[in-house]
């Protein structure tokens, strides 16, 4: 399992993709928010993990948010099984959204 700050080159392949995946509410994507934890890529066994968390528990578009990171995943890697985990450790924080994410949130 790699965390985001020590990724392979394919699991940064995978960390960049879901820069495509949106959080609707804020119209920025769920990297720049800071939402992505982790990323296990496991060519053996034909997975793809991610361990994510929501900026909120009553989040009301969690499970479309979660569901947006299995379909991505997938539809880029045929064969694969898209594995998306939620955790609420750490907990997040404004500090984790990146300064891309900074400025994509002051122009909404």
């Amino acid at each position: 399992m790699s965390d985001i700050k020590n990724l392979t080159p394919k699991e940064n392949e995978i960390y960049q993709l879901l820069k495509t995946v949106m959080d609707p509410e804020v119209n920025v994507n769920i990297v720049d928010l800071g939402l992505i934890y982790e990323i296990e890529y496991n060519e053996e066994q034909k997975t793809i993990k991610v361990i994510m968390t929501l900026s909120t528990r009553g989040c009301p578009l969690g499970d479309t948010i979660l569901q947006n990171v299995q379909v991505v995943l997938e539809a880029n890697h045929t064969g694969y099984k898209a594995v998306v985990e939620l955790t609420w450790e750490p907990q997040w924080t404004p500090e984790m959204i990146t300064e891309d994410g900074r400025m994509a949130i002051e122009g909404f």
